[in-house]
C-alpha cells in the first residue's frame, strides 16, 4: 500500500466536467459514480472528493483535504487561510475570468452602488457582499440567496442582487441591468498550509500544477510540420510565428527539408495558404495535449 497519497479536491457542478477535461489533457482521467463522491482516478498517489467549490477551501484550510481547486471568489467568501498554488483560467464557458456584478431591474432608478442605501440586495456571495458595502460606506441589507438568485428582483424579494456572470446574458434574459462589477473571479489551485510543508505533497502538487498549465496552454496551441525545398526555406522562415526556432530535418537524399513548429490555433487559416504559396508541401496540422 503507498503511504504517500495527495488528497485533492474537485469541484461538483458547473465546472465538475471542465475539470476533469482539463486533468484528463494533463495525464489524469478521473472517473465518477454515480451518487459516489469518491471519483477513481489513475494514479494511486492521489485520491479526489468531489465536493461543492463553496466548501473546497474551508476543508483544504482545515485539512480534510491536501489541496483542491476552487474559486478565488470562495476563498474570499470563506476568509480561508490557504496556500494560493497558482490561477487556472478555465470555466464551463470559456478561458476568460469570471465576474460577480450588482444587478438591478432594468426600468430601475439605480444607476450606482451608492443608489442602494437602505435597500435589500440577494446573493450567495453574502460575506464579501456585506464587505464591499460596509467598506464603501454604504448601508444595505444583504441577504443570503439559496439559488435562482435572478428572479428574486423580478419577484419584487429584493432590490439588487449580486450574482456571478462570464457573458452577462443570463442577467439580461432576466431584464436585469449591470451597475457595477464588483470581483473579477477564476479558478485557483490551493493547498493546506501543512501538505505544504510536507516535502512530498508539496512536490505532487506542484507536479500537478506544471502538467495542468502546461494542458491550458495547449488549448490554444497546434503543431504544423510540412516540407519544404532547401532554396525556399529562408521565404518560409519570414512566414513562421513560432514559439521558438522551428525544428528543421534533412529528409533523406533529398534536397527537401521537414519543418516543425507550434503556433496558436487561430492563426493557422491565414498562415498555411501562405506557406503553400512559398513552397511547403504536405502541411500537417495536429493538436497538443500539453505545452510544458
Amino acid at each position: 500500500m503507498n503511504n504517500n497519497v495527495l488528497k485533492l479536491g474537485i469541484p461538483k457542478g458547473s465546472l465538475q466536467e471542465a475539470t476533469m477535461r482539463l486533468f484528463a489533457r494533463a495525464g489524469w482521467k478521473i472517473k465518477p459514480h454515480h451518487r459516489n463522491y469518491f471519483p477513481e482516478v489513475n494514479d494511486s498517489e492521489l485520491v479526489c472528493s468531489l465536493c461543492r467549490a463553496q466548501e473546497i477551501s474551508r476543508y483544504v484550510e482545515n485539512g480534510t483535504m491536501d489541496a483542491g481547486l476552487t474559486g478565488k471568489d470562495w476563498i474570499m467568501e470563506n476568509e480561508s487561510d490557504v496556500v494560493v498554488v497558482s490561477d487556472l483560467i478555465y470555466s464551463k464557458v470559456s478561458n476568460r475570468p469570471a465576474r460577480w456584478v450588482l444587478a438591478v431591474a432594468g426600468d430601475s432608478p439605480f444607476k450606482r452602488p451608492e443608489d442602494l442605501a437602505g435597500k435589500k440586495i440577494a446573493t450567495e456571495l453574502r460575506n464579501f457582499t456585506h464587505n464591499y458595502f460596509q467598506n464603501a460606506g454604504i448601508p444595505v441589507e444583504v441577504e443570503f440567496s439559496w439559488g435562482a438568485t435572478e428572479a428574486k428582483v423580478v419577484e419584487g424579494l429584493a432590490d439588487a442582487i449580486v450574482e456571478v456572470t462570464e457573458t452577462g446574458t443570463t442577467i439580461k434574459a432576466h431584464g436585469l441591468r449591470i451597475i457595477a462589477d464588483l470581483l473579477q473571479t477564476n479558478t485557483q489551485f490551493i493547498a493546506n498550509k501543512q501538505a505544504w510543508d510536507d516535502p512530498w505533497k508539496r512536490k505532487k502538487i506542484q507536479t500537478i500544477n506544471t502538467l495542468l498549465h502546461g494542458a491550458l496552454r495547449a488549448d490554444r496551441l497546434v503543431g504544423l510540420k510540412m516540407n519544404v525545398p532547401q532554396e525556399r526555406m529562408d521565404a518560409i522562415m519570414d512566414l513562421l510565428p513560432s514559439m521558438t526556432a522551428p525544428t528543421v530535418a534533412n529528409l533523406y537524399n533529398t534536397d527537401w527539408l521537414s519543418v516543425e513548429i507550434v503556433v496558436e490555433e487561430d492563426q493557422v487559416r491565414d498562415l498555411v495558404p501562405l506557406l503553400q504559396a512559398r513552397g511547403a508541401e504536405a502541411i500537417i496540422e495536429y493538436s497538443l495535449n500539453k505545452v510544458i
